[in-house]
């Protein structure tokens, strides 16, 4: 499932998120960044939301996701809210009736 990996700011750690990809020296996933980047916040708006990173470990993250996109989102959706969840009045901005 692990893909060996060779990025700049991206690591995998056994012992944080299971060893899901994160940006070396945080605890901040792969997974966060594009989700914010999948709800058309653009990188450098994504600093507002997770300010102790870098513009570079920002645009690292995503070209990650582009190389291992099936990964990824498999983080993603192991990590998605179940509908029911999810509260009545933040289901319109998540685009669900």
């Amino acid at each position: 499932m692990f893909a060996e990996t060779s990025s700049r700011y991206v690591t995998r750690n056994p012992e944080i998120l299971s060893g899901e990809p994160i940006i070396i020296g945080t605890r901040t996933s792969v997974r966060a960044i594009v989700g914010l980047w999948r709800l058309g916040i653009m990188p450098e708006e994504i600093l507002n939301h997770l300010p102790h990173l870098t513009l570079a470990q920002v645009f690292d993250a995503l070209s990650f996701y582009l190389d291992y996109q099936a990964e990824i989102n498999e983080y993603i959706e192991q990590n998605q809210v179940p509908d029911e969840l999810i509260h009545p009045s933040v289901k319109p901005m998540l685009g669900k009736s």
